[in-house]
């Protein structure tokens, strides 16, 4: 019985043939994904983040706590001293703790982006032909939930003890959206961070150092006629202080002013520097 064996040798390159690299086809591959198929990819991404909430119930400890905490702690200990009584207090704070609120939930985005790159679950997608968004939008995409559920829990927590919004149903659904915007598109400079610090500590070190700025000083909590000229400027310069302003507008008087356009600009133009920034930095990563 004879036994033949076949072997195969490999064609070398012509001389001057530029080799080609795996993650070079698949990175051309990527950037040349439509914009149907970008979104496609990026819900698959959201629809993985779900799952993973899911699984994890603890990441909606936040959202649920927080604002009945926040909401009522403030009320009663700053209502009387401020405005002279908890009823009278509660149109300025209700729209302060929406936008605390939606800069504290969206500080985790950046958190469990690093701890996902930290354990590896990123390297599996730089083999995927999908665009380098993906990844990143998908999980924002999906926080949108807990934007939402943070902002209902803290308008019905304040209806509860005493806040009565003028704009009605429709202002306070308009407060809300523009919170959830808010969130999203501040999401955006977490997740840079997120692709930018080397640890999940350090991420949530560098957020609480910009959200505790950007959020007490601020017109969240109290009237900025009230502070001295100096942070009264800083105040007014304050990208949370226009959001504040604008939820305000919505909810207490039901009205679109000018405060909320400048808000939808300021969200508009922060996605449009840090979305960009958190992608190349992501792909430098890979």
């Amino acid at each position: 019985m004879t036994t033949t064996t076949t072997t195969t040798t490999a064609t070398p390159a012509p001389l001057g043939a530029r080799r080609v690299d795996p993650s070079a086809a698949v990175a051309r591959t990527t950037s040349r994904s439509s914009l149907q198929e970008t979104w496609v990819q990026t819900l698959s991404m959201a629809w993985r983040a779900l799952k993973k909430m899911r699984r994890k119930p603890e990441q909606f400890f936040d959202v649920l706590i927080q604002p009945l905490l926040f909401t009522a702690m403030f009320a009663f200990i700053f209502g009387g001293a401020i405005s002279g009584s908890v009823s009278d207090y509660l149109p300025v704070l209700i729209p302060g703790i929406l936008a605390q609120t939606a800069l504290t939930v969206c500080m985790a985005t950046g958190v469990q982006l690093r701890e996902d790159m930290d354990k590896g679950v990123f390297d599996r997608f730089k083999s995927l032909p999908i665009a380098r968004i993906a990844p990143l939008a998908g999980p924002m995409i999906a926080d949108l939930i807990r934007y939402g559920v943070a902002s209902v829990l803290t308008v019905v927590t304040g209806l509860l003890i005493g806040y009565r919004p003028g704009g009605g149903v429709l202002g306070c659904a308009g407060g809300v959206a523009l919170t959830v915007i808010a969130g999203w598109s501040l999401a955006w400079i977490f997740t840079w961070l997120g692709t930018m610090a080397r640890s999940a500590q350090s991420v949530q070190g560098i957020s609480m150092m910009i959200m505790f700025p950007l959020t007490f000083l601020s017109n969240a909590f109290v009237p900025a006629e009230t502070l001295p000229g100096w942070l009264e400027a800083f105040v007014k310069v304050n990208p949370v202080s226009h959001v504040v302003s604008a939820v305000r507008d919505l909810c207490n008087d039901g009205a679109v002013t000018a405060e909320v356009g400048w808000a939808v600009i300021g969200c508009a133009a922060v996605v449009a520097v840090f979305a960009p920034l958190a992608v190349r930095s992501y792909s430098r990563k890979m």
